[in-house]
C-alpha cells in the first residue's frame, strides 16, 4: 500500500511536506474501508458449501448470508451518506467500522444460522458507511486537481478485496474451518479503525437546524422499494415468476411514493433538485449500465470458459482472476489520467474501450480472443469508473458529499443486481435451455454472443448519454488543449 501512496503523497505539494504522514495514514484508512466491504462481499461465497453442512441448511437457506449483505449494503447506503453529511462524516465512520467488525465477530461466532443471517445483515450496514463516506472524505483529505488519483486508488482497492476473496477464503476455510472468513475482519478492523481515528480531518461544526433532522419516512421507503427490486431480481436466480413480478410491481409503486414524499418534506432524504444536474443524473445511468455489463462478465464467462472450450474448474478461475488483476494495475494509471485530461474524455474513452471489448466477447473465438477481449473491456471499466467519479464529486459542496457518493454506489450496486438477473436470463433464453450446466456446447456459444452483443448495445447507450451530457464538440475543441497542457507540464518537469 507504501507503494500506491507514494504518488499521491509526493503530489500533495508544500502542504503533505509539513504532515507527510497523516496524509499518508489517513488515504490508508480510506483505503482498508474500501477493501473490507468488498472482501466481505466476496469471501463469504466460497464458503456457502461449508456453511451448509455446519447449519444443516439447504442452499436457498444458507443464500440468505450472502443476501443479507447485500440487502443491507444496497438499500442503506443512500440513508448513511446523508446522515454523515448531517451528523459528521469521521464520526459516522468509524462507527460504521466498528460496526463491521464487531459484526464480522458475530458471524465466525454464530451458533444458528438465523443469528449469522441478522450479523452479515448487520456487516452490511456497516460496509455501507464504509463505502459511502470513504469517497465522500476525498475532497476533504486531497486537493481537488488530485481527487481522481485517490478515486482510481479506491477503485483499486474494491477490485482487490474482490479478487482476494475467493483465493484466501478456500485458504482459510481448509486451514483453520469457515468461520475464519469472517473472524480475518476482526484484526483487520481494529487497524482501520486506529488508523482512521487517529488521522482522519476532525469533523466539521454541523449546523444544529440540519442535524436535528432526518428523514426517517424517505428512508423507510427507499429501503423498502430498494429491497422490493433486489429481490425482484434476484429471487428465481433470473426465472420471473408471479413473485418476482409483484416485488417489481411493488418497486415501482414505491418508487413513486418515495418521489412523492420527498417534494413534500422540508428535510429531504435526497433533495430532487439535484437530479436537475444533468452531470449527476447522467453518471448514475452511466453507472448502472456499465455495472450491470460488468455483472454478466461474472454470470457467464464460467459456462462459457468450462463448457465451450473445455476447461477444469482450476483453469477456469486462474482466467477468471485475469480481469481482477488488470483492475487491480490499472486503478492508480485511470485516476492520474483523469487528473491530467477533462473527465468527461476519458468517461469517452472508456465507454469506447467497453464497446470494443464487449464486442470482441461475442466475436472473437478461443481462449486468446477470450482474454484479449477483457484485456480491453477491464481497463476501459477503470477509466470509467475513475472519471465518472471523479466527475461527480470533485464539485459537491462538503454538505452534499455523503449522500452523492451514497447515490453512486447505489446505482453501481443495482447494476449489478440487474446484470446478474436480467444478463442471465438473456444468457439461459438465448441458449435454449433452464439449466446451462447441461447446456450444448454450441448452445452456450451462441448465448455467450448473443448476451454480450446485448451488454454492447447497453454500453452504446451509456455513450450515447455522456456525449448528450458533455458535448462531442466541446469536449473535442478541448481534447488538443488538455493534451499540450499535459506536454508542457512533463516538459518543464523535465527542466527543473
Amino acid at each position: 500500500m507504501e507503494v500506491l501512496l507514494q504518488p499521491i503523497i509526493e503530489a500533495q505539494g508544500e502542504a503533505a511536506a509539513d504532515r507527510p504522514y497523516s496524509v499518508r495514514w489517513a488515504l490508508a484508512s480510506l483505503c482498508l474501508s474500501m477493501l473490507l466491504p468488498s472482501l466481505g462481499t466476496s469471501i463469504a461465497n466460497v464458503g456457502l458449501p461449508a456453511m451448509a453442512r455446519a447449519f444443516d441448511g439447504s442452499f436457498q437457506e444458507v443464500q440468505w448470508i450472502v443476501l443479507a449483505y447485500l440487502l443491507a449494503t444496497t438499500t442503506l447506503i443512500v440513508s448513511v451518506g446523508r446522515l454523515g453529511d448531517m451528523i459528521g462524516r469521521r464520526r459516522l465512520l468509524l462507527i460504521g467500522i466498528l460496526l463491521f467488525t464487531l459484526a464480522s465477530a458475530f458471524c465466525g461466532l454464530a451458533p444458528a444460522l438465523w443469528l449469522m443471517t441478522a450479523a452479515r445483515a448487520l456487516q452490511g450496514l456497516g460496509a455501507a458507511m464504509m463505502i459511502a463516506l470513504s469517497m465522500a472524505f476525498v475532497g476533504e483529505t486531497v486537493p481537488k486537481a488530485r481527487t481522481g488519483s485517490v478515486m482510481g486508488l479506491l477503485g483499486t482497492m474494491s477490485a482487490i478485496g474482490t479478487a482476494l476473496g475467493p483465493s484466501l477464503g478456500g485458504v482459510l476455510i481448509a486451514g483453520f474451518g469457515w468461520p475464519a472468513i469472517f473472524l480475518v475482519n476482526v484484526p483487520l478492523g481494529i487497524v482501520t479503525f486506529t488508523l482512521a481515528y487517529r488521522f482522519l480531518p476532525a469533523d466539521s461544526e454541523i449546523r444544529k437546524a440540519e442535524s436535528a433532522r432526518f428523514d426517517m419516512a424517505g428512508t423507510l421507503l427507499l429501503a423498502l422499494t430498494l429491497s422490493a427490486y433486489a429481490l425482484a431480481m434476484t429471487i428465481g436466480r433470473g426465472s420471473f415468476g408471479l413473485l418476482n413480478l409483484s416485488l417489481l410491481a411493488a418497486a415501482v409503486f414505491g418508487t413513486g411514493l418515495f418521489v412523492f414524499a420527498e417534494s413534500k418534506t422540508a428535510s429531504p432524504l435526497i433533495r430532487l433538485a439535484v437530479f436537475r444536474n444533468r452531470v449527476l443524473s447522467a453518471s448514475l445511468a452511466m453507472n448502472a449500465l456499465v455495472s450491470t455489463v460488468m455483472m454478466a462478465t461474472l454470470v457467464v464467462a464460467p459456462f462459457y470458459l468450462s463448457r465451450v472450450l473445455g476447461l477444469s474448474e482450476t483453469a477456469v478461475g486462474a482466467v477468471l482472476s485475469i480481469g481482477p488483476v488488470i483492475s487491480i494495475c490499472g486503478g492508480i494509471p485511470a485516476g492520474r489520467l483523469v487528473d491530467r485530461l477533462e473527465a468527461s474524455l476519458v468517461i469517452a474513452a472508456g465507454l469506447i474501450a467497453m464497446a470494443a471489448g464487449a464486442i470482441a466477447l461475442a466475436v472473437l473465438p478461443g481462449i486468446a480472443g477470450y482474454i484479449a477481449a477483457i484485456a480491453i473491456l477491464t481497463p476501459g471499466y477503470q477509466l470509467f469508473q475513475a472519471a465518472n467519479n471523479t466527475a461527480v464529486m470533485a464539485d459537491v459542496g462538503p454538505d452534499q458529499r455523503g449522500v452523492i457518493s451514497g447515490a453512486l454506489n447505489l446505482s453501481r450496486n443495482l447494476g449489478l443486481i440487474t446484470g446478474a438477473s436480467v444478463m442471465g436470463a438473456i444468457f439461459a433464453r438465448a441458449s435454449g435451455t433452464s439449466d446451462i450446466a447441461v447446456a450444448r456446447p454450441e448452445a452456450v456459444h451462441w448465448g455467450m454472443q448473443i448476451t454480450f452483443a446485448v451488454a454492447a448495445m447497453l454500453i452504446a447507450a451509456a455513450l450515447a448519454i455522456a456525449v448528450v451530457t458533455y458535448g462531442v464538440g466541446r469536449a473535442a475543441s478541448r481534447f488538443h488543449k488538455e493534451v499540450d497542457g499535459v506536454v508542457v507540464k512533463q516538459r518543464a518537469t523535465e527542466q527543473d
